[in-house]
């Protein structure tokens, strides 16, 4: 009963999004996260220890200054994936580099027909990106985590993700997916930053502390060959973003100094910009 509340909660605030204003939207998911920022200390603590231990250059007062703008970041990504869920949201007119990134796709995909591994992380609007690349022909297996609401997964979020041609695996069936997809030179997007337990991950540096990260895509990359290009999509406006196609990332052969190199990548793009990923859960949690 919890779970078709939840979705009908849901379908409603789709729905009131769906006539809304856009400047409203923005303004009701603002206040929402400045409730949560307010009312949910243990979340906020989290967020500002986080911030503190990965910018110690940093005084308390911009430490609580940055730890609010992640929630702010936080708020414009939610109002614009409710507005790309009432097709609302041009994703085209969004990506203000979009020529030169889809060049950039397709001169990597001439020098590397084969499968690709596309890293990147819950930062700023990791849906847009997928849906972008999506829709202009790269397609690709998506693998997450299955939501804890079943009925809000089956009927909201996997048709929403799968719209333009994309595949959304959940991890515990994903090894299988990935490998048939990467042979056939299909691409698999993976999302690197996700908390793993220990006797499911490797131990590797993330802002100079431990965690334990997923050695996935280094299993794969030894096994197949494939490319590991990172991508990220950082919000350089109110509803505009950059798109950034790395190239493919060159590490060692072993497991570990591969899969520090990926984080290595992702950490690059974190410092640039800061308030755009998601420091709420506990990443560092060992």
């Amino acid at each position: 009963m919890g779970e078709k509340l939840a979705y009908l909660f849901l379908k409603i605030l789709i729905s009131i999004t769906a006539v809304l204003p856009v400047s409203w939207t923005y303004a009701l998911f603002r206040a929402i996260a400045m409730a949560f920022y307010h009312l949910f200390r243990h979340r906020r603590e989290i967020t500002e220890r986080n911030l503190a231990y990965a910018f110690p250059e940093k005084c308390q007062e911009e430490i609580a200054s940055l730890s609010k703008e992640v929630y702010v970041e936080l708020s414009r990504t939610v109002s614009e994936i409710f507005l790309m869920l009432g097709d609302r949201f041009d994703i085209d007119g969004a990506v203000v580099n979009k020529e030169a990134a889809l060049a950039k796709l397709a001169s990597m995909k001439e020098r590397y027909p084969g499968g690709w591994i596309m890293i990147t992380a819950h930062f700023s609007n990791w849906e847009l990106l997928a849906q972008f690349l999506g829709k202009h022909g790269y397609s690709m297996v998506v693998i997450g985590r299955e939501g804890d609401n079943k009925e809000i997964d089956r009927r909201i979020t996997t048709p929403f993700r799968e719209r333009f041609g994309n595949r959304s695996v959940h991890k515990r069936k994903a090894a299988v997916t990935i490998m048939k997809t990467l042979k056939k030179g299909g691409i698999v997007g993976i999302l690197i930053d996700q908390k793993v337990m220990a006797h499911e991950g490797i131990k590797v540096k993330f802002f100079g502390r431990d965690v334990y990260a997923t050695p996935l895509v280094a299993t794969m990359k030894a096994k197949l060959d494939i490319q590991v290009i990172p991508m990220f999509l950082p919000r350089v406006a109110k509803g505009r973003y950059e798109l950034l196609v790395g190239d493919p990332v060159e590490a060692g052969d072993d497991i570990v100094s591969m899969t520090q190199a990926y984080n290595d990548e992702m950490e690059k793009v974190i410092r640039q910009y800061p308030a755009q990923w998601f420091w709420m859960h506990n990443r560092w949690k060992v």
